[in-house]
């Protein structure tokens, strides 16, 4: 189920959220970062550390639910947004789900394993007990060569 925010609002913390994707680069980490907002708060924040921790659930969707869920001292996140500068895989939109988050946004669509429009439509799937409203495309363009840089200089 698409929605649309306040472009204003939605920029601001998706440029958070490329912050902390651009903070992974230069871990040499795939840049993705993610921000949890609840209230117009940032309650969370990540970015992958697969290589780092050693560990594939180590994305940044992931870390940031974590961290929020600490903040709050809550698994749910009932009324807060997740902003993502890629779309989520699968792992990550299941636990955006069981973490109830209400909306997410992402700036860049994911070809190969993003599980929101782009391979399947996961969110919108009839047997989920909760729904989570999205929307995506703000700052694609700055996520997008993020990540083709990053590529680009792995195989150079």
């Amino acid at each position: 189920m698409i929605i649309t925010m306040q472009k204003q609002h939605t920029s601001e913390f998706m440029k958070l959220a490329l912050n902390l994707a651009e903070q992974a680069f230069k871990e040499d980490e795939v840049p993705v970062g993610a921000v949890i907002i609840k209230d117009s708060k940032v309650i969370g924040s990540g970015f992958n550390q697969v290589i780092s921790k050693n560990s594939v659930t180590a994305h940044a969707e992931i870390i940031a639910i974590n961290n929020a869920a600490k903040i709050i001292k809550n698994y749910r996140l009932t009324d807060c947004s997740i902003y993502v500068s890629l779309e989520p895989c699968h792992m990550c939109s299941k636990a955006i789900v069981d973490a109830r988050i209400s909306n997410l946004f992402f700036a860049a669509r994911e070809p190969k394993t993003g599980s929101v429009i782009s391979i399947d439509n996961f969110l919108d799937a009839d047997h989920l007990n909760h729904k989570v409203h999205y929307d995506y495309g703000d700052l694609e363009y700055e996520s997008s060569e993020l990540l083709k840089k990053f590529f680009k200089d792995k195989r150079t």
